[in-house]
């Protein structure tokens, strides 16, 4: 188990230490920064088009 575990942080070690490796890691840092954004910003969308549809079923129910 030890020797697995030594054998996965020297693999981790050279992605790290590669540079091809720092271009991934900031290209996953603005993808997670992106997907936040998106996040944030369709909870308040989705706020918005739960309030249009409440709107509209009150004045449908209202006329009835």
């Amino acid at each position: 188990m030890q020797e697995e575990f030594s054998k996965f942080w020297k693999a981790v070690w050279r992605f790290v230490i590669q540079r091809d490796g720092q271009d991934l890691v900031e290209y996953a840092l603005i993808v997670a920064l992106i997907s936040l954004g998106a996040t944030a910003a369709m909870r308040s969308v989705a706020s918005d088009i739960s309030q249009a549809f409440s709107n509209n079923a009150s004045v449908f129910n209202s006329d009835i």
